[in-house]
């Protein structure tokens, strides 16, 4: 138990972040997990769809601190690369 005013309103306000910080996690990550079942399906459409929310979602975790700017300049990296891989089609040919 808090011994001052203070610390009582400190720990009201650390559950409501903490609240407010899981569910934005479990959107990012909901995200990210619909654009790589997209990808697995080969669904080229869902994909670009669901690309451009996760990208944004990523964005806004990182600039709110709910997850640090490199982590999300990582997830961002590897969804990128899967992305580009589906999309682009393989490089060769008769040569």
């Amino acid at each position: 138990m808090p011994n001052k005013k203070a610390q009582a309103k400190s720990m009201r306000q650390n559950k409501k972040r903490n609240l407010r910080n899981k569910a934005a996690k479990a959107i990012l990550r909901s995200q990210i997990k619909k654009v790589r079942t997209a990808l697995e399906n080969k669904n080229v459409e869902e994909v670009k769809t669901n690309f451009n929310t996760a990208v944004s979602v990523i964005n806004k975790t990182a600039e709110r601190g709910i997850i640090h700017k490199r982590k999300a300049a990582r997830l961002e990296s590897r969804l990128t690369k899967k992305v580009n891989k589906l999309l682009t089609p393989p490089a060769g040919g008769n040569t």
